[in-house]
């Protein structure tokens, strides 16, 4: 691998960005890719599709044969608020991948006997985590909860299309209702939004 292309892998992967290195087959040549450049690149629904499914692998393309080896740094779950659900969620989290984070600034409940092998901030969001890029962000609560959050978020100045972003009632509808079955709904809605490419999304909406 060239010099350059390994140490600017390096840097992405230290700042936990996702990245492509395609391989030409007939060649042999190199180049890497980063997940905000894939849109505009010749190769963008091969490198788009492997990102998804956070998998390497051959690649037939028009123009021509390519190893695509995916670099992609597992997800973080950051769940606010040490309740019941996050007491399921957590450990499914993990599960699957992701590197998951409590936060709640009350001590009683983020602590370390309810959340063992589990990162917990016993602080308030805004406080404990840095701003985020967020693929999926949900909330809890009925219809008429959110409705209410809506208007509060309105008032705050929270823009209408950062406000669809939420999905609320959380979960996929599959009439849950322990908290463990919450939790599964949640991380089926997730894993939806992370796999699912734009346009099942659409359809799925």
């Amino acid at each position: 691998m060239n010099l350059d292309v390994l140490h600017a892998l390096n840097t992405e992967r230290t700042a936990r960005r996702a990245t492509v290195l395609v391989t030409d087959v007939a060649s042999g040549a190199q180049r890497l890719v980063k997940a905000t450049d894939v849109a505009k690149d010749s190769l963008k629904d091969a490198l788009a599709k492997r990102l998804r499914m956070a998998k390497s692998g051959m690649e037939e393309t028009p123009q021509g044969r390519f190893f695509l080896t995916v670099h992609v740094p597992a997800p973080r779950l950051v769940i606010t608020g040490a309740v019941h659900i996050s007491q399921t969620l957590a450990p499914i989290g993990q599960l699957l991948g992701y590197d998951v984070i409590i936060v709640d600034p009350r001590t009683a409940f983020a602590s370390i006997e309810r959340f063992p092998d589990v990162k917990v901030i016993a602080e308030w969001p805004d406080v404990a985590l840095p701003p985020l890029d967020c693929f999926y962000i949900g909330a809890l609560g009925s219809k008429k909860t959110h409705a209410k959050r809506v208007e509060r978020l309105k008032q705050a100045g929270v823009s209408d299309s950062d406000i669809a972003r939420i999905h609320a009632p959380i979960g996929l509808d599959i009439s849950a209702v322990s908290p463990a079955e919450i939790a599964v709904a949640i991380m089926g809605e997730i894993t939806a939004r992370l796999r699912q490419s734009d346009e099942k999304k659409s359809v799925a909406a």
